[in-house]
């Protein structure tokens, strides 16, 4: 109901504070009545956010900085990417942003306003700035994969040593079931790999995420040698935060 931004802090991973709120929406520049799918990078001593900024059906990327990683202020009363290719849509969402050789990466969903088709990239200097890719959407669902037979969503991206450019997205069996895949690529925007593991996570019948798994957020854990992944688990309308985690670094095993 708060229509907003957030963090959170653990030490395990599993238990969390109570939530913090980083960014509030705000009604009055007219793309973000309602604000969400946010990423968080910190450069220097800045911590620098890019969200979703959600109004009148359309979805849109925001940009906002904060000195402390708690309290953000936007840049711009603008957005900093919109839907402008006839395969966006109504909607550019979900950005996550990737900071390499003084360059931006960002890797963002589009399409569909309550669940995006597509997987897009784009780069910048400054991170305000983007210039998308011409071959976009770089990553799109294949029809026979039934576990994303319909269309792919949101995605977090990391550059890991041996495994190149690790991808964990959505891929939606249809429009309300949703499972958590992975896929990885050389360079980060084509010849992507898709584990023949897939989907990772599925819906557990009659539990809290029975309806649909999504929006992957993972990291290696080098201590445990263990992947963590939290994701969005929903249930009718209700949704939850869980957790899952594999041993082994090799995703292809």
């Amino acid at each position: 109901p708060k229509k907003s931004l957030a963090v959170t802090f653990s030490d395990d991973g599993i238990h969390w504070e109570a939530p913090q709120v980083t960014l509030a929406f705000d009604e009055t520049t007219g793309w973000e009545d309602d604000i969400n799918r946010n990423c968080v990078l910190k450069i220097g001593d800045t911590y620098k956010m890019w969200y979703t900024g959600q109004a009148r059906g359309f979805s849109f990327i925001g940009y906002a900085e904060s000195d402390d990683g708690i309290h953000f202020k936007r840049v711009l009363s603008e957005p900093v990417l919109i839907s402008e290719r006839a395969w966006e849509g109504f909607s550019v969402m979900n950005p996550c942003v990737l900071y390499e050789n003084g360059k931006y990466r960002m890797w963002y969903a589009a399409g569909e306003t309550y669940e995006p088709n597509v997987l897009a990239y784009a780069e910048s200097d400054d991170g305000i700035h983007w210039e998308k890719s011409k071959i976009n959407p770089i990553f799109t669902a294949e029809k026979e994969n039934y576990y994303e037979q319909d269309r792919v969503g949101g995605c977090q991206v990391m550059k890991m040593p041996g495994l190149g450019y690790v991808m964990f997205y959505i891929g939606y069996e249809n429009i309300d079931k949703a499972q958590i895949c992975a896929a990885c690529s050389e360079d980060g925007i084509t010849r992507w790999k898709k584990l023949p593991s897939n989907p990772l996570i599925t819906p557990t019948a009659d539990a809290w995420d029975a309806d649909a798994c999504y929006k992957p957020s993972f990291l290696w854990n080098e201590e445990s040698k263990q992947w963590m992944l939290w994701y969005n688990g929903r249930k009718e309308t209700t949704e939850c935060i869980g957790f899952a985690r594999k041993d082994g670094y090799d995703l292809f095993a």
